[in-house]
């Protein structure tokens, strides 16, 4: 046999022979590499890996472990895959709830920035102080009904000694007032219907000429009574008259001075100082404030500032027995007694101001009710002028309406109306007017178009008989009117 020459190159160590257990170590290593490789790969592994033996016996366990694990693989991947959307979904879900926040504080912001915006619109217009004087007649009306809310709260007792505001009793009344007591003594064990019954008895057997006495007396104070609330009624509509007609003056000089104060503002930009009472007296210094006021001027020479000042004289104030602080407080002391003086004085005054103002008030709430009286006089007397010009044109319009002229017949609504009208009156007695209308109105509604179209040819009927007569009334005016012209000609 020929020999092939070698190739000259690098030796390579002769591989080592593999022990039983090594073998079997590396035999094993290889079926669980096999679990992740594909069945191809782990069966050419295994094949490499293992010892010789019968191909069969080898690939059936190995087959067999590999499609369990790789089931369970798939399982696990399904599962990832679940989780994974489930997490996706709670991020998506994170994200739209960090948007929503943030558009909320983005709003918020704005929100506070235009609040901010109106809160110093406002305290700019807390500075308007108008010296316009606003109707007396509102806050007296305001305070009438005050007054009248604070009567009602009160007992009935003191309600009943207001005997001129008071409704009048019928005659009826009266008259069981006298009768009542000798109705008990005939019958003294009878209640209360009873006796009721016996004097409404009694009543209607009375005659005329006896039940005068009383219907006078109630005509009486029912005349009386009804001039008082009469009255009254009057005074309120007028003093509502004439308070409508103020306001607008009012609301006018409000609407200058506003403007103005705007434009003050504006030029100036500067906070208007409230305005305090020159004539209230001051408060008085405390002992240490006096005892500050005097060390003041020999510190400031010192150029020392408020806060060094307030400090010091602090520190010396603890620091001061009771002797060296008794003069300061003997000086607060009589301050404040005089204070006290001034401010009993000032109250007095007060309420002297109070009691002429309100006197002021109740002149002024009479001159202002004489007013409303006359502004509403006015208002009656224009109302009467334009009622009776009213009447006066109605009444040369009929004057000048010829009587002989056909009247307009009715709707099929009204002949439908008026035969109803008569049926529900006879069903219904008592029943109002609105209720009737609304009933009507009602009715004809539900009624078919063949039930209206009965209504609608007796309407139609009358409207035909109405042109006929309408052509002869025509005819008969034209044929006086020609025999009219010759009679003025000669």
């Amino acid at each position: 046999m020929a020999t092939v020459a070698a190739k000259k190159g690098r030796g390579r160590k002769a591989l080592n022979a593999i022990p039983d257990s090594d073998a079997n170590i590396s035999a094993e290593k290889g079926s669980g590499l096999a679990a992740i490789l594909s069945p191809q790969k782990s069966k050419r592994v295994l094949s490499k890996n293992k010892a010789p033996a019968p191909v069969a016996a080898a690939s059936a366990p190995a087959a067999s472990s590999f499609a369990d694990e790789l089931q369970d693989l798939q399982e696990k991947l399904q599962k990832l895959q679940i989780e994974k959307e489930k997490t996706e979904e709670l991020l998506r879900e994170r994200d739209a709830m960090l948007r929503e926040k943030e558009e909320e504080i983005e709003n918020r912001g704005k929100e506070r920035e235009r609040l901010q915006a109106e809160l110093k619109k406002l305290q700019k217009t807390k500075e308007f102080k108008p010296t316009v004087s606003f109707p007396l007649v509102a806050s007296l009306r305001e305070k009438e009904e005050q007054e009248g809310n604070e009567k009602k709260k009160k007992k009935k007792k003191k309600k009943k000694n207001c005997a001129e505001r008071k409704k009048p009793c019928p005659a009826y009344i009266l008259w069981c007032r006298d009768q009542w007591n000798e109705i008990k003594r005939e019958n003294s064990e009878a209640d209360f219907k009873e006796v009721s019954n016996a004097l409404g008895a009694k009543w209607k057997a009375l005659g005329a000429e006896e039940k005068q006495p009383y219907e006078d007396k109630y005509q009486q104070e029912k005349e009386a009574y009804l001039q008082i609330v009469g009255q009254e009624k009057r005074e309120n509509e007028a003093m509502k008259l004439l308070e409508g007609e103020q306001m607008q003056k009012t609301a006018m000089e409000l609407l200058d001075q506003y403007l103005q104060f705007k434009q003050e503002a504006e030029n100036e930009g500067k906070k208007v100082r409230k305005e305090k009472d020159p004539s209230k007296p001051k408060q008085p210094m405390s002992a240490f404030f006096l005892f500050s006021k005097e060390q003041r001027s020999a510190l400031l020479e010192e150029n020392k500032n408020v806060c060094e000042i307030a400090k010091i004289a602090g520190e010396e104030w603890k620091n001061m027995t009771e002797e060296r602080r008794a003069p300061y407080e003997e000086i607060a002391r009589k301050e404040k007694e005089e204070y006290h003086r001034q401010m009993e004085i000032y109250k007095q005054k007060k309420l002297e101001e109070a009691a002429t103002l309100e006197k002021e008030e109740e002149e002024h709430k009479k001159v202002l009710k004489q007013e409303a009286l006359q502004l509403l006089k006015r208002k009656e007397k224009t109302e009467n002028i334009i009622k009776k010009t009213k009447e006066n044109h109605q009444k040369k319009k009929d004057h000048n309406t010829d009587p002989n002229k056909p009247k307009k017949p009715a709707s099929s609504f009204l002949l439908f109306s008026k035969e109803t009208r008569k049926k529900l009156i006879e069903q219904r007695p008592g029943i109002s007017n609105t209720t009737l209308n609304a009933l009507i109105s009602v009715k004809w509604k539900e009624l078919s178009n063949e039930e209206k179209q009965i209504w609608n040819n007796r309407a139609a009927e009358g409207m035909a008989i109405y042109k006929k007569e309408m052509e002869e009334y025509n005819k008969s005016i034209s044929t006086a009117d020609n025999i009219a012209v010759p009679n003025k000609a000669p």
